[in-house]
């Protein structure tokens, strides 16, 4: 979930004019897959010396010390110069335990990884010699690699050895201190390289876009954007660095007829640079924190008063909305007007999809046929194995990061990406300042709880709109698939803005302009009743507003066609994919969205139902579930989420205790 580069050249190539602004770019482009830290590898015939710092590639490339280190190994006198580079998102151990940030060292490999390896902890206990020294998943790659060629295993049949044993996604890139080669190797497609037209260098990235674009900034270099390719999922290269010959091969056929590189007489030292690229402290990330702590008794006791009386709310009689629903009204026979206005889902079927791919199929510029926004949650998952699966397209797979993704959601989008060979571009936010900006918006609105306004704690997320239209053009695409279901329009969440329901099955987005205006208007009265929300969070939720509301959504959504089938989707993601459920709840809705716990226990609490009522209510409309069962579920699924509640107040940096507990003196829309 990272970001990598790198580069490598003979001394034919001319290099110190030239290397120096093209690794800077490569790294900046590279930010957009990761902003929390950041790390550099130089190698020469001389030695291989890395940078690595829990600060952005931004200042990294300005740093004294990345200028000082780069300038020296390209001007050194040597036959050969290599780097390796990442950008990361933080998903295993924290960036300011600079250990646990990039490249990563074990005897004379050197590996800088993108992705997730969720089976780390097996391959470890697999090989019981090799001890971790970091809390990095990646650790396994170097470790593995380095006890491979200490074992004299073959180098053709490394990476089939390695890729073997690793579950998830994973693209990564090495250099070796005991021979002189560089090892670029992916499962999903996630690496795309350029050889220079005198065979005089190579360079990678993890995105085609950031090396077209790097390209293009540095003609002289002398690379042609036309010579970049792909290195295919399950596929690997290997360039020796003393005369740069690039041989590939594959997981499932080892370079068996390619001669290993020659190993140093002596291994090269790999030395570490100390020198801090900033002295500006980094703050303490804590998302990755789960040592929680009790639950006070009294707590519990007052969401259990409050479910007993819950539990004496007037719903309608066919589906299980209660009287406090936004706009509610009841016939003579109890049944609700939301009930009376259904529009009934109507798929188009599985004929008519296959007939819209087959359109597609094949004509993508770039390598794809279509882009799927992918949150790695149930529905986006169950869309990315149909449509590789089903329609046989080549998606790209997309996931905007704005860092209340959770860790067992980053796990199932690389269980996915990993298993079905899909490129995955991640876009990351500046996800310390995303969560500076939550913890404000959580702040403010707890000085003047309004149910209306809950929706500005998600507002950061909206973006991801903007980037789906985006990669469309930078990737050459004209067909966007998206796993929505429509059985989770909520409705309640503009109602609380005082915004009738329009009573269709279009999107939340499509909602009239009057109404626009509308919530525009509500939300800029809260703005003045409550100051506190005037904070550095505006722009950020303006552009939210923007992406979800105003640009053009041109997506087509798999669920207009196929019916949407719980059981089916949830036995092909959990017995084809060993796709992670949540151990603290039933349900697997929503368990890879770290805010859902907090906000559905406010609604809970304060209006007697959440976004399950309304799931649950839909289903029984469409004949899928009994109400009885409906409310059985409901019952179930709307249990407090403690732990995902504390993860989420720990992780924004606001005290869960004194969250809950006036989220408890709200006066509640039901009687006591």
């Amino acid at each position: 979930m990272c970001g990598i580069i790198g580069f490598s050249c003979s001394e034919k190539f001319e290099r110190v004019a030239k290397i120096r602004p093209l690794l800077k770019d490569l790294l900046l482009l590279s930010e957009s897959r990761g902003k929390e830290a950041s790390g550099l590898a130089l190698g020469t015939d001389q030695g291989i010396r890395f940078i690595r710092t829990p600060f952005a590639a931004t200042e990294l490339v300005r740093s004294k010390v990345f200028e000082v280190e780069v300038k020296t190994a390209i001007e050194a006198r040597v036959p050969s110069f290599a780097a390796i580079g990442h950008s990361r998102l933080v998903t295993h151990g924290y960036e300011h335990d600079n250990r646990n940030n990039q490249p990563v060292v074990v005897g004379s490999a050197i590996a800088v990884h993108n992705g997730i390896i969720v089976n780390y902890r097996d391959i470890w206990a697999a090989h019981p010699m090799l001890k971790a020294q970091t809390e990095l998943d990646s650790e396994v790659i170097p470790a593995l690699v380095n006890s491979y060629a200490a074992a004299g295993m073959p180098m053709g049949e490394w990476m089939s050895t390695l890729f073997a044993q690793v579950k998830g996604m994973t693209s990564t890139a090495l250099l070796l201190a005991d021979r002189p080669a560089m090892l670029l190797a992916t499962n999903n497609g996630s690496l795309y390289y350029a050889n220079h037209p005198e065979g005089s260098a190579w360079v990678f990235a993890s995105e085609r876009h950031i090396l077209e674009t790097a390209l293009q900034l540095h003609p002289d270099a002398g690379f042609h954007t036309k010579d970049v390719a792909q290195l295919k999922a399950g596929h690997f290269m290997r360039i020796d660095l003393s005369d740069q010959k690039g041989v590939m091969g594959t997981f499932s056929a080892p370079l068996d007829d390619a001669p290993d590189i020659p190993v140093h007489a002596q291994a090269l030292p790999i030395i570490e640079v100390t020198e801090k690229v900033s002295d500006r402290p980094v703050r303490q990330n804590r998302s990755m924190e789960y040592a929680f702590r009790p639950v006070p008794k009294a707590m519990e006791q007052e969401v259990e008063q409050r479910l007993q009386r819950i539990g004496l709310l007037k719903r309608c009689t066919r589906c299980i909305l209660p009287e406090t629903f936004p706009f509610i009204t009841f016939d003579t026979e109890g049944v609700c007007n939301y009930c009376h206005h259904h529009v009934p889902l109507r798929p188009k079927g599985a004929a008519a999809l296959a007939a819209v791919a087959d359109q597609y199929r094949g004509k993508g510029t770039k390598g794809h046929d279509c882009l799927v926004p992918f949150s790695g949650g149930r529905d986006s998952s169950y869309a990315l194995h149909y449509i590789k699966h089903d329609l046989n397209l080549t998606p790209l797979a997309f996931s905007y990061d704005w860092g209340m993704l959770t860790d067992l959601g980053r796990r199932n989008q690389a269980r996915m990406c990993g298993a079905l060979g899909v490129e995955h571009i991640l876009v990351s936010a500046d996800i310390r300042k995303k969560r500076e900006n939550i913890r404000k918006n959580v702040s403010a609105w707890l000085k003047r709880p309004h149910l209306g306004t809950i929706p500005l704690f998600m507002a950061g997320d909206k973006q991801y709109f903007y980037y789906t239209a985006l990669l469309m053009q930078q990737n050459g695409l004209q067909l966007s698939i998206m796993g929505e279901n429509m059985l989770e329009t909520t409705r309640f969440k503009t109602g609380f803005c005082g915004i009738p329901p329009h009573f269709s099955n279009d999107r939340t987005y499509s909602i009239p302009l009057a109404d626009k205006a509308r919530m525009m208007l509500f939300y800029g009265k809260e703005y003045l009743l409550n100051p506190a929300y005037v904070n550095s969070s505006l722009l950020d939720t303006l552009d939210a507003f923007r992406s979800y509301y105003v640009i053009k959504h041109e997506n087509l959504n798999i669920f207009d066609y196929l019916p949407w089938d719980e059981q089916t989707i949830e036995r092909t993601l959990l017995d084809g994919y060993d796709w992670e459920t949540d151990p603290g709840t039933r349900t697997t809705w929503r368990i890879g969205d770290g805010t859902a716990a907090f906000y559905n226990y406010i609604y809970l609490m304060v209006a007697g139902f959440t976004e399950n009522d309304t799931f649950r209510s839909n289903q029984v409309r469409e004949g899928m579930i009994t109400r009885e069962y409906a409310l059985q579920r409901a019952t179930i699924d709307n249990t407090p989420r403690w732990d995902s509640i504390q993860w989420y107040c720990n992780v924004i940096g606001i005290d869960w205790e004194r969250a809950l507990g006036t989220v408890n003196r709200i006066t509640t829309l039901y009687h006591p």
